[in-house]
């Protein structure tokens, strides 16, 4: 058999050949890189891309910024709060707090629709709104927590509206209406009608979104008259107006009816509008007949009742799939909406505070129908602002959901809802929609719905200042929003006030909110199949942000000895035959760089692209599938050796450099396939693989290294499968190569280990709970190639004792695991225990807790210059000098036995590495004296050291 590397160690060389296995785990249904899809073009050029994909025009892209955007984002803000909850705020709050309390619910909605204006401005907006443009910038994780949050915001918020509309329905046309009286009136009459509704709003929106969106104009006309007319009323009607208190408010008893007063616009009336006096909620009530078992109104439930009614500013967002231009309508088409709905807001707040005692604001929420003009037009208003509201958010709900399907984001658990759908019409997730807006309406009245309205809202909109927040911290040079006027500080007053509001609403409600959250983001990141996704996550970006940041601030000049820790560069070829040398090494690292080298022998000019780059994504899926903290250098070079070089100067970043280099052993033992291989029955002892594989142990289950187990966590990694077998390659070096390679790294500076026999480790038979043995770590800090040179307390005997240590360290291996320092002890020593205090004392100051065990090798130090003694002394000089080709056969035979001897229950073995000679002319005496020493051993380290590494100062 031809010599080769021991490719079940390591080896760190591999052929030139491309694989072209396809890619495992790559979804083609996603899209694929931008460069190969024209749909790049068409966007760069300023065409639309519509929400399917497809190459044709934009056929299902009708909506424009009037009827897509700022219509539907009035509907919703205007909403149930326009006609049936001013007199709640302002009665309650006073107009003082009533406008800064307003005036912060837009803040925090203007911040808010900021960073929704950067992000729809920074690439195509799809179909899905806030959930596509967090999931598209946070990752899949968090998108898809907060999608589901936001989707939860939607039909709640559907239910609200759903449940305004009854109310004015009820108002005017129940047992106590003011219009008619033909509609029965109680707890489930009220739900029944609410069930109407919904019903209602379902159908339209199995008819499709169109259908409404063409109506959207016409409703915000008519709505847009009748507040109109609610203005103009409180100028027309500047007189005393007595309004009568709705018979369903249990402060009116049934034989002296109750008015409250309409004064007109005077400056008592206004002067007693102004500060905070709050009252009770008569639509919330233990009892119907007893007022004072009605709830206390706080300022929580009134600014919950507040922000409730004007979170429509994702209305037009939600349309992104129907928009012609998204990037353009949302921005511009959200903020006129707002302004224009504050500017209302703010106007009839300070028209009601002028006009309205107190009394009739807070008992009886339609006092404006008693007042207008036309008292139907009040009614109209109601009607038609929380119908198409309600009607609004089941369709963004509905979208919501339909994108998580798409993005296959809770899997199965949504399947059945995609399957459902008809054309461009998700009918499954309409469905689902309603039947939980169905639930939600068993809450209760409009102000009880609210409060959980405004939290699952909030904590979306704190979602989106976030993802806005990360893109700009992350300064990546492809956010490049046309919206400019946002800013990181911006995003985090929108994330303060959205936080801080929810807590001021309900803090239980948020706590339960934002825990399950958090559940959520970590149930996803564990199991979702949307991992096959690529969008791409900012916390990529960010952590290459810091990561640079503090790469910069890390100075090689100022490493000093105390903080030392090892930087490991593995060499490996065939990862297939180096597992248990690759998982060894992770360990031994101490939480310090660990980097797998790989060699490609061959030129650029061999392939069309770089065979590198290539197999990348393979050593990647390795790393995940043996669980390593290991990053991954692949180069291209002529031959191995000038791949070292590469490797050994260019590995790491900044200060981060590797500062010890391991390679396999060359020797004849044939290659194992870890990949495929089972696993050690427990009734075959550890380490008893014979060494050239000719005892076939008994199978057990799948080894951890069995490929069988990995499952892909990206589509860019395909299988460690696809990794070029190691025993299906021939070794592209020499014995005298591989020795100028060890001496080459003595050269670069670096400390080098040389590794043999790991394919007997099996860490899973070492740790096993049940296996009740005790193991041993053991160190040879002796230089058995020159003993007469050794130094003990030198830098490669310190070195060694210092990885020795540092596995020991490891709490797996320090609990199954005692590390021993061997002293070699000769009668020709003039004082051994002096020699084994001195050891003992150096270990008790560098604080390394060992057993020192002394050997005897007088019967192996006699062969040591048998050879030498016989030369004359004109030639004792050159002999020294070549002192390799003086060490016999039974002088390595009988250090092989030494340690062979003490090494029955020793897990693994450090062994002192001389430096490779620099004539040439000894290359192979020196590699055959390694090899000699080290046959038949177990799992053995050889270490070099160049530099210190241990001090006993503090």
């Amino acid at each position: 058999m031809a010599t080769s590397i021991n490719s079940t160690n390591a080896e760190f060389g591999g052929s030139g050949e491309t694989e072209t296995e396809a890619v495992v785990g790559v979804n083609r249904k996603e899209k694929a890189p931008l460069l190969s899809q024209r749909k790049l073009f068409r966007s760069l050029s300023g065409r639309d891309i519509s929400s399917n994909g497809s190459e044709g025009s934009n056929t299902n892209r009708t909506l424009g910024l009037f009827g897509g955007v700022f219509a539907p984002v009035c509907l919703s803000q205007f909403s149930s709060l326009l006609f049936l909850r001013v007199g709640f705020i302002v009665g309650n709050l006073g107009l003082l707090v009533a406008c800064g309390s307003l005036t912060l619910a837009y803040a925090i909605l203007l911040f808010t629709i900021l960073s929704i204006c950067a992000i729809s401005t920074n690439g195509a907006v799809e179909g899905g709104g806030a959930y596509y443009m967090i999931s598209r910038t946070l990752g899949p994780e968090f998108g898809g927590a907060i999608g589901i949050l936001f989707f939860f915001a939607n039909v709640f918020s559907s239910a609200l509206y759903t449940t305004g509309c009854v109310e004015g329905l009820v108002d005017n046309f129940g047992e106590s209406g003011s219009i008619a009286h033909f509609l029965l009136d109680g707890k489930w009459y009220q739900f029944g009608y609410g069930s109407a509704v919904n019903v209602f709003n379902m159908l339209v929106c199995l008819i499709g979104a169109a259908m409404f969106a063409r109506f959207t104009v016409i409703i915000y006309a008519v709505v847009l008259i009748c507040t109109g007319s609610v203005i103009l009323t409180y100028f027309v009607e500047n007189h005393v107006i007595e309004v009568p208190i709705p018979s369903s408010n249990p402060i009116v008893n049934e034989t002296h009816p109750m008015n409250g007063t309409y004064t007109g616009f005077s400056g008592r009336t206004l002067e007693d509008n102004l500060y905070i006096s709050y009252s009770r909620d008569y639509t919330n009530c233990d009892d119907s007949e007893d007022y004072m078992s009605c709830i206390t109104v706080t300022y929580a439930m009134t600014f919950g009742v507040l922000f409730s009614g004007v979170t429509g500013i994702m209305a037009g967002a939600n349309m992104s799939g129907e928009l012609k231009e998204p990037g353009k309508s949302i921005p511009r088409g959200t903020l006129m909406a707002t302004l224009f709905t504050f500017t209302i807001y703010l106007l009839l707040f300070v028209l009601t505070a002028s006009t309205t005692e107190r009394f009739l604001m807070t008992n009886s929420y339609i006092f404006m129908m008693g007042i207008n003009l036309w008292k139907p037009f009040v009614t109209i208003g109601i009607i038609t602002a929380t119908l198409s509201a309600s009607l609004s958010n089941i369709i963004g709900s509905s979208r919501v959901l339909e994108a998580l399907v798409k993005d296959n984001i809770y899997g199965r658990l949504t399947y059945f809802i995609g399957v459902l759908s008809v054309g461009s019409n998700p009918v499954g997730a309409v469905i689902v929609s309603a039947i939980l807006v169905e639930f939600v309406l068993l809450i209760g009245g409009l102000n009880q719905i609210a409060e959980f309205t405004s939290i699952f809202f909030l904590l979306s909109y704190f979602a989106t200042n976030l993802a806005c927040l990360g893109l700009e911290w992350a300064s990546a040079p492809n956010f490049r929003p046309t919206f400019r006027y946002f800013s990181w500080w911006t995003s985090v007053l929108g994330m303060i006030g959205n936080g801080a509001m929810m807590f001021v609403i309900s803090p239980s409600v948020a706590a339960i909110c934002i825990i399950l959250l958090l559940v959520l983001v970590i149930i996803l990141h564990l199991h979702s199949p949307s991992e096959q996704h690529q969008w791409g996550s900012i916390s990529q970006a960010l952590i290459f942000h810091q990561v640079r940041k503090y790469l910069l601030l890390l100075d090689s000049r100022k490493d000093h000895v105390k903080f030392w820790r090892p930087q490991m560069l593995l060499m490996v070829n065939s990862p297939r035959s180096a597992c248990p040398l690759i998982d060894f090494t992770n360990d031994l690292k101490k939480s310090g760089l660990y980097v797998l080298g790989h060699v490609k022998v061959g030129t650029l000019e061999d392939d069309l692209k770089d065979p590198a780059a290539q197999d990348y994504p393979k050593w990647m899926a390795l790393v995940d599938h043996l669980k390593v903290k290991a990053f991954v250098e692949v180069t291209v070079a002529p031959s191995v050796r000038d791949g070292l070089h590469h490797l050994a100067r260019v590995s790491g970043l900044g200060a981060m450099k590797p500062n010890t280099i391991l390679m396999g052993f060359k020797d004849n033992t044939p290659s194992q396939d870890f990949f495929t291989r089972y696993e050690i029955s427990a009734s075959f002892s550890y380490g008893s693989i014979a060494e050239g594989g000719g005892e076939n142990p008994p199978l057990g289950d799948s080894s951890p290294f069995n490929v069988n187990s990995y499952h892909a966590t990206s589509p860019t990694v395909s299988s460690p499968s696809l990794l070029t077998q190691g025993s299906g390659m021939t070794s592209h070096i020499t014995s005298e190569e591989y020795v100028k390679m060890i001496l080459d790294i003595v050269n670069l500076g670096k400390n080098v280990c040389l590794c043999r026999h790991f394919h007997q480790m099996d860490k899973a038979a070492i740790f096993r709970k049940d296996n009740k043995q005790k193991y041993f770590i053991d160190v040879w800090p002796v230089d058995f190639l020159n003993p007469d040179d050794s130094n003990i307390f030198g830098t490669t005997s310190l070195f060694l004792m210092q990885l020795a240590t540092i596995l020991n360290m490891v709490s797996t291996w320090r609990k199954k695991t005692t590390l021993r320092v061997f002293l070699c002890v000769s009668s020709r020593d003039a004082d051994p225990e002096a020699q084994r205090t001195q050891v003992k004392k150096m270990l008790h100051e560098l604080r390394i807790n060992a057993t020192i065990v002394s050997v005897p090798w007088d019967h192996v130090a006699t062969h040591l210059h048998k050879e030498v003694d016989s030369v004359n002394s004109d030639a004792e000089s050159e002999a020294n000098m070549n002192y390799l080709t003086n060490l016999n056969e039974e002088y390595i035979n009988g250090v092989n036995g030494l340690i062979s001897g003490q090494s029955v229950d020793t897990a693994v073995t450090f062994l002192y590495l001389p430096g490779p000679p620099t004539n040439t002319a000894l290359h192979l005496d020196y590699l055959r004296l390694l090899t000699g020493i080290t046959n038949g051993l177990k799992p053995t380290i050889m270490v070099h050291g160049i530099s210190a590494v241990t001090t006993t100062n503090l």
